[in-house]
């Protein structure tokens, strides 16, 4: 029996040489977070991600640190975090700039 935690495994981590394969790649509907560690409303939706990856396994959740890929913070014009991309086929969908509720993250997923 496994201890970890399902939601854990859920929430997925890309940096700029993995992000093509975990994102643009899969198959699945991506949503991905792009935060910074030092971000309070960052960390505050953690939870509201972990949330969601439990409801919703048919959603890949991944995380990209901004301050440790400076480059495709760069590349989707991340200017302000949290900043949330869905991703479908490979191509941005919808967006969302800051704290989101899970409501709010539904609806985003749904576009």
């Amino acid at each position: 029996m496994s201890l970890t935690n399902p939601a854990r495994r859920a929430i997925e981590h890309a940096d700029e040489s993995d992000f093509a394969l975990k994102v643009l790649q899969s198959n699945a509907v991506v949503l991905v977070d792009f935060y910074a560690d030092w971000c309070m409303p960052c960390r505050m939706l953690g939870p509201v991600l972990e949330e969601l990856a439990r409801e919703a396994p048919d959603v890949r959740i991944v995380k990209v640190n901004v301050d440790e890929n400076p480059g495709l913070a760069i590349r989707y014009r991340v200017t302000s975090i949290p900043y949330l991309l869905v991703f479908r086929d490979g191509k941005p969908v919808a967006q969302h700039v800051g704290l989101a509720d899970k409501a709010t993250l539904r609806a985003l997923l749904a576009r």
